[in-house]
């Protein structure tokens, strides 16, 4: 599994503009991401918090209140766009479920060639070799089913009147309902920063789902190197389960 950071918001001259078209000043932290900016800035339009009223210097102060008061709708502002790759079709079926402040983009099993698929493996014990047996066993028969569905295809008299995109098509539609949700898959995640704290909430402590625990933890470390104010209050932790990582969600700011 690799996660990697796309896009994040970015601020442009517009905040600037209109600090000078209201004649007002805000000081802000160096080394502060825009994202952060962003949400900042919005946060202080509520209240014209700017200049004189500007009672809050830093940054990290000024999202950390926020949090601890619950006004979370502020760090909707702020987005960031994260590619997954090499995760199971199980675990993609369970992000999609999370809809509100999120967009999703999924590898097309309509239109890439799955032939040389790759399957996520279940830890499988070292004293069972007949069970690694009958996994690779299995992944190479469900290859072999794979290919011979997409040959299949092209014998089928209905599909003469079909030009060859859409003939191409119908034969990975049919060869893919031979693929299991091991099956690898790639995502590209667009998120608020709300969506994404909600999310690591609510996922990243699950005891018996270890996929799920790796991928929050890798999301994590992505979001918090990129916004550290706006990710606080999460830590990586281990547990029984060895190397596998656990994100704990706490309110540092209460």
């Amino acid at each position: 599994m690799q996660v990697y950071l796309v896009a994040s918001t970015t601020l442009s001259g517009g905040i600037e503009q209109f600090l000078r078209d209201r004649n007002l000043s805000w000081r802000r932290e160096d080394s502060v991401c825009d994202a952060e900016l962003t949400v900042e800035a919005a946060g202080r339009v509520c209240y014209m918090s700017f200049g004189d009223r500007q009672h809050r210097v830093s940054t990290h102060e000024y999202i950390a209140n926020i949090i601890s008061q619950g006004h979370d709708s502020v760090l909707e502002h702020a987005n960031f766009t994260l590619l997954v790759d090499g995760i199971s079709r199980a675990l993609s079926h369970q992000l999609v479920r999370h809809r509100a402040g999120f967009s999703y983009s999924q590898l097309s099993q309509q239109y890439h060639d799955e032939s040389e698929v790759e399957f996520m493996e279940p830890d499988l014990p070292e004293t069972d070799p007949v069970l690694r047996e009958q996994w690779d066993s299995w992944v190479g028969q469900t290859r072999a089913i794979y290919k011979a569905l997409l040959e299949s295809a092209d014998k089928l008299e209905s599909t003469n009147s079909l030009n060859q995109k859409e003939r191409l098509r119908l034969a990975r539609s049919m060869a893919r309902l031979v693929l299991p949700n091991a099956t690898y898959t790639t995502l590209v995640i667009t998120g608020n920063a709300r969506a994404w704290r909600n999310f690591l909430r609510v996922r990243g402590d699950i005891a018996g789902d270890l996929e799920m625990r790796s991928y929050c933890v890798a999301a994590y470390r992505i979001l918090h190197q990129a916004a550290p104010h706006l990710f606080d209050g999460f830590e990586v932790v281990d547990d029984s389960l060895g190397s596998h990582l656990q994100v704990k969600y706490f309110d540092a700011f209460q």
